[in-house]
């Protein structure tokens, strides 16, 4: 996917995932989700007569309200991310294929969420099964980014730290995404469309709120000063747990510490990964989310064109700031044109479309390496926004029918559970591109400060976007074929 910029692990990295529902073998664990739904199912109509206040066409209930702020904390964390870039290579002098090593080491949290919604619905804290979850959540990514403003001074001790914010984030991406996986089951590709531009557009919104600071705290006050404001942002997802409406779970087998070596438990864990490999190894599961892994995995030059836009090109952080502010603006368009336009197009043309257009857009990177964008009277930093806002919006709209399809292929009684080993297979691939451009940077000889094959590299890398589409067959055609039940 490296003609359309990916996006990485709520980098919008940034990347997505779901909690786990509990398996069958615990009774009292039917009955309290039984209920839980049920209490859903019946206040959904009066909650769609009263609620006046909607966005994306979805009322903002508390639950959603939860949901939103979460994703906009995911937005508003990269706050940090050029701070972490600079960190990388001028602090920790870093050459570029190092940096992606550490990057797509970072994302591997993001590639076990089906184990977190296992943990959240078999072993509640305090009685609650999100709510503390969320919290301890919080509180998990302020600790990182505090130990990354004091006592990290080398790349271990920041892979780490780095490791401990993308868990947090991740573990509380399943959590409120089982919220929106429950509600899109049964509806359809339009309505799955609405939650998801919610979430979405939520993010996108964080991101332009922290963008331009982002460069120029950098520049003004140093890498640790925004490490350090960064980690009051989780604070954020703790406080708004007391939005998410649960009941107490109440038993021995729910309390907050449950044995491991408990007879329930483990037949819980046995039946929900019977019942989870029976419904990945269905066709109409299995064949789309080997498209949706095979698109993902395809190589990426971010790295290199990082350290060729501040090291060759003279891109301050600030500027850098400018550009991500643009970028955040073009993925919140992204989504308005998916929700406006394309929610209803065959998921196929979408990816045919989207994939071929930004792997076409994708070569233009070439002409700022080369320098024939100033040939034509452009500077490279005029050049650079227009570039980037371009290929965001393409990337955003491109990806929302990936959560769409991964939403619409749960079955009823597996839906978070499906929806986070989906969203768990296409960051693996995500993470997969990551290691191959790095690769592919090391055996093209690019380095800090060498760039001579670079342009090479980027045509290779947006080229091979193209590789996965013989395969477009193996999606579904339309969205009563997404839409078809699981047999479990």
């Amino acid at each position: 996917m490296s003609g359309v910029l990916p996006l990485s692990f709520r980098e919008d990295e940034p990347f997505i995932g779901a909690r786990s529902s509990a398996g069958n073998g615990d009774s009292l664990a039917i009955e309290m989700e039984q209920e839980t739904s049920t209490s859903t199912s019946s206040g959904g109509s009066s909650r769609k007569k009263n609620s006046r206040l909607k966005c994306f066409g979805v009322d903002l209930s508390p639950d959603n309200v939860a949901v939103a702020m979460v994703y906009f904390v995911q937005g508003v964390l990269g706050l940090a991310r050029l701070a972490v870039s600079f960190y990388l290579k001028d602090d920790l002098h870093l050459d570029p294929a190092e940096t992606a090593v550490v990057t797509g080491f970072s994302a591997l949290p993001w590639l076990v969420k089906p184990l977190y919604g296992f943990i959240s619905d078999s072993i509640p804290l305090f009685g609650y099964r999100r709510r503390s979850y969320l919290v301890l959540s919080g509180l998990l990514g302020a600790l990182s980014w505090s130990l990354m403003a004091t006592f990290v001074d080398s790349k271990y001790g920041a892979a780490c730290c780095i490791l401990l914010g993308s868990f947090s984030v991740a573990f509380s991406d399943v959590v409120v995404d089982s919220m929106v996986v429950e509600r899109a089951r049964g509806e359809s590709q339009s309505v799955s469309g609405s939650l998801q531009s919610l979430c979405w557009g939520s993010s996108a919104f964080g991101g332009i709120v922290s963008s331009y600071f982002s460069g120029s705290l950098v520049d003004a006050y140093g890498v640790r000063f925004v490490f350090g404001v960064t980690a009051l942002l989780p604070l954020i997802t703790s406080a708004v747990a007391v939005l998410v409406k649960e009941q107490r779970v109440i038993g021995q087998a729910r309390g907050p510490n449950v044995p491991l070596g408990n007879s329930s438990f483990l037949k819980s864990s046995k039946e929900n990964i019977i019942q989870l490999w029976n419904a990945v190894r269905q066709p109409n599961v299995f064949l789309p989310t080997v498209f949706i892994f095979l698109w993902q995995a395809t190589p990426q030059s971010d790295s290199a064109m990082f350290f060729f836009t501040t090291n060759k090109l003279g891109f301050t952080p600030e500027f850098l700031g400018r550009v991500k502010l643009v970028t955040s603006v073009a993925s919140l368009a992204g989504v308005g044109l998916y929700n406006g336009f394309l929610k209803n197009v065959p998921l196929r043309k979408i990816f045919l479309a989207t994939t071929v257009t930004g792997t076409v857009l994708g070569m233009t990177q070439v002409f700022l390496v080369t320098g024939l964008s100033r040939q034509f009277g452009i500077s490279d930093e005029w050049f650079a926004i227009g570039d980037s806002l371009i290929l965001t919006v393409l990337s955003q709209a491109s990806f929302m029918p990936v959560l769409v399809l991964a939403a619409k292929l749960c079955p009823e009684g597996m839906e978070a559970t499906l929806f986070a080993t989906l969203m768990s297979i296409s960051n693996g691939g995500n993470v997969l591109g990551g290691l191959i451009g790095a690769g592919l940077t090391q055996i093209f000889g690019v380095t800090k400060d060498k760039f001579d094959n670079l342009a090479a590299l980027i045509i290779l890398c947006n080229l091979s976007s193209l590789l996965p589409l013989p395969l477009l067959h193996l999606l579904p055609r339309d969205d009563s074929d997404t839409a078809s039940k699981v047999k479990m």
